[in-house]
């Protein structure tokens, strides 16, 4: 069998060459003739070419941007192009001919963001805005500079069916969502991000594709039967004919990054990509994303979503990893969660213990190894050592809300101190931080599962299947109907909330915390020491560095609490009280500019932190 060379990236899909002549191509090994049927005024049926490794090639000409087709197979079925660029009326019509050349960027001076020290933002393009578009997005830019994150991270916008959906039931990778506006419009919100200094990231779904609209195998031997994922047959990364298979989901990657010009990529739920070969499909996909890192001479990054705990992930090449550059840490969520809430169900019986939390923040993640009460096996393997700026953490993003029965965010399961308290631990934490949409002002929207198939058995199955995934955490509320429209309206944002209290004071609680975090430094680059008060529900948090030595008192407790401070003698000035009456808290005493002796007690009220800073005259 003859062994495909790295296909050219501009030869996937219809690509837009000299004069109006276009250029077809398509991986359809299973096929004995493929043709391209051109659609409207200047329709015209093209045979193609068959090539090595069953890739079928033509060039046509007289053709024009807008112009629609479709591929037939064997002379008998009509399908969209696998990498369709548009898809302007949904996953079972036309794809249509897209000159991404035509843009006129603005963003030539870009040079992205180093990882260490951004701060991220994920939001869902159709609930983020009353308008459901990227268009909409550029016109809350400002807030979100104002707020002072660094990069917003969209959930997937690849094209999925109907005009309602997380973007995980995706089915043209390469096609953004025409609801959304499509891909002029995607191109014009990234350059507008990066005018106003913020970087893009974009989330990806490498680990399966969703049914409806998936005309993948009749192509090729996309997915394979050695594996078996949660959303059906694995892609097939390691199985006969993969070579090519690996390559359209690399080209995919870098199609974003180049095209589009994003900053980072999310890879969603990489423990659902099975790869056996003696090089993983990530590992080669980090090695051309650096390439072409290094080509553009700007920063780019992918952060992998994982519930593996495996440091192979993070690990460079030469100790056996992947060398991604970080990776979602959901042990610090689940922990820092189950302090807040008492939550005990589900995967929440893993955790709930200061010391929990204490430990994720020392090394990574909690589970190295031990014994995991909720799989019912020994999980992970030790992330000591490993840089901090390689784990993206958070108190809420869109699996944790979006994945309980009613969808609640956190404003509906704690107190307003809660809320201060998760945003303290998460914003002040050795780690990278992301934000969930909304959070910064305490939304109550919840954030329900929301679909728009057009299959009728499928709009049941997936019915049936959220009843059946909310078993485990005993939920008993009746599951809202993710096909209803009302599903998808209720989990819009309110952002008329940020103007009214308590909301408004919220937001600036955030913004206060991010600042200091850019002024005192906190963040991957620091030297954080734990102390796990497990007696009194406290975690202190010790940073030193040349210029300055600061603490932190997180107390997760529910009544009043009066203690020792567990720090060094000396004076420490209070930067920072969560529960000060200008956050609407019950403090009045212990307010920003006092100044604390470590040798008397302090008063903690319930679910409240102190940041604190040692004088200057007596640092070590």
């Amino acid at each position: 069998m003859d062994v495909p060379a790295k296909i050219d990236e501009r030869m996937i899909g219809a690509i837009p060459r000299a004069g109006a002549s276009w250029h077809f191509s398509v991986w359809a090994p299973k096929r004995q003739s493929v043709a391209v049927h051109v659609l409207g005024d200047n329709e015209q049926m093209v045979r193609m070419e068959k090539a090595d490794c069953g890739y079928y090639h033509a060039t046509l000409r007289n053709l024009a941007t807008g112009d629609r087709y479709l591929y037939r197979l064997d002379d008998e079925h009509e399908r969209p192009d696998p990498a369709s660029r548009f898809q302007p009326d949904g996953v079972h019509g036309p794809s249509q001919l897209v000159d991404l050349r035509a843009f006129e960027w603005s963003d030539s001076n870009w040079k992205g963001r180093p990882l260490g020290s951004s701060i991220f933002y994920e939001l869902h393009v159709g609930t983020y805005t009353r308008e459901g578009t990227f268009e909409a997005i550029i016109e809350r830019l400002p807030e979100l500079v104002d707020l002072g994150v660094t990069t917003i991270e969209l959930m997937p916008v690849a094209q999925f069916p109907g005009s309602r959906n997380w973007g995980y039931d995706g089915v043209y990778l390469f096609a953004p969502q025409n609801s959304y506006g499509g891909p002029y419009a995607l191109q014009r919100l990234v350059d507008a991000a990066h005018a106003h200094g913020l970087a893009m990231a974009l989330d990806v779904v490498y680990n399966h594709l969703g049914p409806e609209g998936n005309y993948l195998a009749e192509y090729g031997s996309y997915f394979t039967e050695k594996y078996r994922t949660p959303w059906g047959k694995a892609l097939n990364f390691d199985d006969a004919q993969s070579d090519s298979v690996r390559r359209f989901f690399i080209e995919n990657a870098l199609y974003w990054l180049k095209e589009f010009h994003f900053d980072a990529l999310r890879l969603d739920a990489i423990h659902g990509i099975f790869d056996f070969s003696a090089r993983h499909v990530l590992a080669e996909l980090q090695n051309e994303v650096r390439t072409l890192a290094t080509r553009l001479g700007r920063e780019i990054h992918l952060i992998a979503e994982s519930d593996l705990n495996d440091a192979r992930i993070l690990l460079p090449h030469e100790k056996g990893g992947y060398d991604l550059p970080a990776q979602w840490s959901d042990d610090f969520h689940h922990s820092l969660h189950t302090l807040l809430t008492k939550e005990q169900t589900g995967y929440y019986g893993d955790f709930g213990r200061v010391h929990h939390l204490a430990t994720v923040i020392k090394d990574g993640w909690f589970y190295g190894g031990q014994f995991s009460k909720y799989r019912q096996r020994r999980h992970g393997n030790s992330a000591s050592g490993i840089a901090k700026s390689h784990f993206v953490v958070c108190s809420q993003n869109h699996d944790q809300v979006g994945n309980r029965a009613l969808g609640e965010r956190l404003s509906q399961l704690v107190s307003f101190e809660g809320q201060k308290l998760a945003a303290g631990v998460t914003l002040l934490s050795p780690f990278v931080p992301l934000l969930f949409m909304g959070e910064e002002y305490g939304e109550t929207s919840p954030f329900l599962y929301f679909t728009s198939h057009g299959d009728k058995d499928l709009i049941e199955a997936v019915r049936r299947g959220r009843r059946e995934e909310f078993a485990s955490f005993g939920w008993k509320h009746e599951t809202p109907d993710p096909q209803a429209m009302a599903t998808f309206e209720t989990s819009a944002l309110k952002h008329e909330l940020e103007k009214r209290e308590p909301h408004r004071t919220l937001r600036t609680f955030y913004k206060k915390l991010i600042e200091l975090r850019n002024v005192c430094h906190f963040g991957p680059d620091s030297n954080v020491e734990t102390i796990a008060d497990e007696d009194h529900e406290c975690l202190w948090l010790l940073w030193t560095s040349d210029s300055s030595t600061l603490a932190a008192v997180f107390f997760f407790g529910r009544i009043e609490l009066k203690t020792e401070m567990a720090l060094q003698p000396g004076r420490w000035l209070i930067k920072l009280s969560s529960a000060e009456s200008k956050w609407l808290g019950p403090e009045r005493k212990l307010r920003e500019g006092v100044v604390l002796n470590p040798t008397s007690q302090i008063t903690l009220s319930p679910q409240s932190f102190l940041l604190l800073e040692r004088a200057a005259t007596e640092r070590i």
